[in-house]
């Protein structure tokens, strides 16, 4: 063999060399990032190869598999009721990543979770049998928050405070996931719902932290109880009225000029809303006692899985007087979700204990075998003393009884609660939010709820925005049915 024939012998064994390298690393190095690449249609395929699992509410699957007309997609999802349980669900598209419920448990629902293969299916490649999520929702509170809620823009949530069950997330105006399932139809409409400037695909319940207003006065009481700068809901305050904010010429007045609010107890201060006594509170506590308190209660928490992620609720820092004391009433920076202000109801109404919030009871496999139980999981953490939160519990059921809160009373019932009205856009120039957060105990059975309920936009004029007139409806219709 001559020396040309040689070199070219050793270059192309080298070359095959180089492929055989180049072979391997693709194939076990890279191979599962290539399978799991948005791209890959064999994923699509193999996804809706077969039935979903189901997402269960009540005991009854809400979602549901059909046989598709065409196309190498075989099954595409279904809903039952779609738009009044989107919030919890979420959606699982041919085309789009799926959201909600239906993301966060993808692999169970379409047999690729691996705690669902048995050694058989190991051994076979076989794809498993789908799991089922149970949900903690319970199907009457739903409906009667989405119903209550009706065209409002708004949001609404429900809890079990024993328990820190999530009883109902509603979030409208809602749409219909089924909508987004089809590859065929999906693109005209997600073109059409991003497009909505109402935004239906926000889940305004868990991910729209909005300014909470005067429900936040909730969380200053439970401060300065706590900080014993009052021992008692029934000691007067050191609050003039109008109180000036601190390094201005503002002076803070109260929506009812008439309003005992000088001077007034914290549970007068509550009962008639008072601006100024909280502002106050606020500056004499500080922003980093108030925070402190905030956070115990969940704002500013950036992990706040039930499971799908709630969006952060914030108490500011690095304020000067005045901005404090704009917080003390909900204001300045302070924005809250609907879920976080249900936390703090949930955690005055179990007596200081704060039971993490979840709206998944179990995940099973295909055969109904329990895979895990976030009822048995569920944590608990003292929030405030339980002297304190019988304090909160009696102030709230008087806003009910006899202050800013009436349109929540419910027969047999025993209901603590707190309006809000809270200022939106450039020098309030948009219609305000009215919140409502309140909890319910039934006089015969025992049983608990809390609720919190948040409008953004409604057809009421603007003299009629009220956390009374407009949320508080809505919460008295959720815990009728969720205390039966």
């Amino acid at each position: 063999m001559n020396k040309t024939i040689r070199r070219a012998s050793v270059f192309a064994l080298l070359l095959v060399f180089a492929l055989l390298l180049r072979a391997t690393w693709v194939q076990f190095y890279e191979g599962r990032a290539l399978a799991d690449d948005k791209s890959n249609r064999r994923n699509a395929i193999s996804t809706y190869a077969e039935p979903l699992g189901n997402i269960i509410v009540g005991g009854k699957a809400v979602t549901g598999s059909a046989v598709t007309t065409g196309g190498d997609l075989r099954y595409k999802r279904t809903y039952t009721d779609g738009e009044l349980y989107a919030a919890v669900t979420g959606y699982a598209s041919q085309s789009y990543a799926p959201t909600q419920l239906e993301g966060i448990y993808a692999d169970l629902l379409n047999g690729t979770d691996i705690r669902l293969k048995t050694a058989l299916d190991t051994v076979t490649g076989k794809r498993a049998d789908p799991g089922n999520v149970i949900t903690t929702i319970d199907p009457a509170v739903q409906k009667a928050a989405y119903d209550a809620l009706g065209d409002k823009k708004g949001a609404a949530v429900a809890i079990d405070p024993k328990t820190g069950r999530i009883l109902a997330v509603v979030s409208t105006p809602s749409y219909d996931p089924s909508t987004l399932t089809d590859a065929n139809t999906a693109g005209t409409a997600w073109k059409e719902l991003n497009a909505d400037p109402a935004k239906p695909l926000t889940n305004r319940a868990l991910r729209q932290p909005l300014a909470p207003g005067s429900t936040f006065k909730l969380v200053v009481a439970a401060a300065a109880l706590e900080d014993k700068l009052y021992t008692s809901v029934d000691e007067k305050t050191d609050s003039q009225d109008p109180y000036r904010l601190p390094g201005t010429r503002t002076d803070l007045s109260n929506e009812n000029p008439s309003a005992p609010c000088e001077n007034a107890s914290i549970r007068v201060a509550l009962q008639y809303s008072c601006n100024n006594v909280f502002a106050h509170m606020a500056v004499q506590l500080g922003q980093d006692k108030l925070k402190a308190m905030a956070d115990r209660f969940g704002f500013d928490d950036n992990s706040q899985d039930v499971p799908v992620r709630a969006y952060p609720s914030v108490y500011p820092s690095g304020m000067d007087a005045s901005s404090t004391a704009l917080t003390g009433i909900g204001q300045f920076d302070v924005t809250a979700t609907p879920l976080q202000m249900a936390m703090v109801s949930a955690a005055i109404a179990g007596g200081g204990e704060l039971v993490s919030p979840h709206m998944v009871s179990q995940i099973t496999d295909g055969g109904g075998d329990v895979l895990k139980d976030y009822d048995d999981d569920a944590s608990s953490t003292r929030v405030v003393s339980s002297s304190t939160a019988e304090q909160l519990q009696s102030a709230m059921r008087t806003v009910v009884e006899k202050g800013t809160g009436t349109n929540a009373l419910i027969d047999g019932v025993t209901v603590g609660g707190k309006t809000g009205t809270a200022q939106n856009g450039e020098n309030n120039s948009k219609a305000p939010y009215a919140w409502f957060t309140s909890y319910g105990k039934s006089d015969s059975s025992g049983e608990e709820v809390a609720v919190a309920v948040v409008v953004e936009q409604s057809d009421a004029a603007r003299s009629e925005v009220s956390g009374n007139g407009l949320a508080a409806p809505v919460a008295r219709a959720m815990m009728r049915a969720a205390l039966k």
